[in-house]
Order: structure tokens, then sequence, then C-alpha cells
């Protein structure tokens, strides 16, 4: 039997450059969210305190 199909078996090189350009740009413009905004809003999951969505530059 052949193992299924995943989304990871074809590699659309053009496409990842794209988006590293894309990332790279963000990331020049300050278009970031920090890890300690990321990692607050995730442990706060499930609590009766969860927080909204962190938005760029918090």
């Amino acid at each position: 039997m052949k193992p299924e199909r995943s989304i990871f078996d074809d590699v659309d090189d053009a496409a990842d450059e794209a988006a590293m350009i894309e990332g790279e740009a963000d990331i020049a413009a300050g278009r970031v969210i920090s890890h300690e905004a990321m990692k607050a809003w995730l442990l706060s999951w499930g609590t009766a305190d969860e927080l909204p969505p962190p938005q760029v530059g918090d």
C-alpha cells in the first residue's frame, strides 16, 4: 500500500522564495509580534483570563 500524498510532497521554490522575501520585508518594516506578547497570549488559552490575540507592534 502506497502512503497517502502530503502537502509537503511538492516543493514550490518560487513560492518559498516569495514567502522569504515577504517575511524579510515585514521584519525590516517592523511588522512583527514580539515573542513575549505571543507567549503571554498562548499561555492564556483555556484560562478564565484569556487574552485577545496580539497585534503587530505589541
